[in-house]
């Protein structure tokens, strides 16, 4: 055994743990067992499942589960009623219920008028952009009128990918804006050189070009990019298989993520990012610990994979850090 530390464990801002309604593709127990294999000690998981999470009883549902598994889930409720009208939940009572945010993951919420409702709200709104340039600037812009109304919104950016959003991002961050956003590991792992023919690269935002992963690297090193989150959104291997355009967007990476970050930034920036900030942007308390083995190596092999999908971006990687998991 190498240099074993105990830290602060991971918290994940973006997940789809896929239950209820989509149990073949992933379940609360399974997914809570691919995120304790990576280090994590809570997750948020989002609300495009079936029925939608827009109401007590989904929360109450995820929650129970999330107690059976002695885990910490924190559920993002859906920001218009079943995602896709526009109609806005009732914030309150979902708080209550113990949503930590909000967010129509899966299906973008393009209604600028119905965007700034929501952060009129004051709570997190978790933005999940899939054309993703174009909607940073206009809820940017959103963020920014609500200010001057006297509100005191609160926006984060998912799975930022390209260099035109991260250059957003600074612009805002530099004005003073109190905005967050998060990357994932594929984004600063791989480009779309890597995408094969069917959809084992395949997600929303696409993989971006050299200079996107570049760029996304900087943003991590700078600050201008405040967190490494994984969307692990497992699909059936049969999903993921077909080729490139019928397949489903989404890949696994809750086993994966600390290495890849890890390897890349180091372990103080790491924490930085996996640890720490998640807790200050949810205002969350979670002090549970975990330990790692800096100088472990292994091969990671998606077949032993503990999320239903047997079907990973990262198959037969030589990777480094790994998570002591009993």
């Amino acid at each position: 055994m190498g240099k074993v530390v105990e830290t602060l464990g991971f918290i994940d801002l973006h997940t789809h743990f896929r239950e209820p309604g989509f149990e073949y593709k992933e379940t609360i127990e399974t997914g809570v067992k691919a995120a304790k294999c990576g280090g994590f000690v809570g997750v948020c998981t989002m609300a495009n499942t079936n029925p939608v999470c827009d109401n007590p009883k989904v929360i109450e549902f995820i929650l129970n589960k999330a107690k059976n598994c002695n885990f910490d889930i924190y559920p993002i409720a859906a920001i218009t009623k079943n995602l896709d009208s526009l109609d806005l939940v009732n914030f309150k009572e979902l708080k209550n219920a113990g949503a930590v945010g909000f967010s129509n993951d899966g299906l973008p919420l393009g209604d600028e008028k119905v965007f700034l409702e929501a952060l009129k709200q004051e709570e997190l709104i978790i933005s999940h952009c899939e054309k993703e340039t174009q909607e940073i600037e206009t809820q940017i812009s959103l963020f920014q009128f609500a200010l001057k109304k006297g509100f005191n919104p609160r926006l984060h950016f998912c799975h930022v990918s390209k260099k035109d959003s991260v250059d957003l991002i600074r612009k805002a961050k530099n004005k003073g804006l109190a905005i967050s956003a998060e990357t994932a590991p594929h984004y600063f792992t791989f480009t779309r050189d890597n995408i094969s023919s069917n959809g084992v690269f395949k997600m929303n935002p696409p993989l971006g070009e050299k200079n996107d992963k570049e760029s996304i690297i900087e943003a991590l090193f700078n600050d201008t990019i405040d967190c490494v989150a994984t969307d692990h959104a497992p699909h059936a291997k049969e999903e993921k298989l077909k080729p490139y355009n019928d397949a489903p967007n989404g890949i696994i990476g809750l086993e994966t993520a600390f290495s890849l970050t890890y390897e890349l930034l180091g372990l103080e920036k790491t924490l930085e990012k996996m640890a720490y900030n998640p807790r200050k942007i949810l205002r969350i308390e979670n002090n549970k610990k975990i330990k790692i083995d800096l100088d472990k190596t292994y091969i990671y092999l998606e077949k032993n994979s503990f999320s239903k999908c047997k079907l990973s971006c990262y198959n037969n990687l030589e990777l480094k850090g790994k998570i002591i998991y009993e």
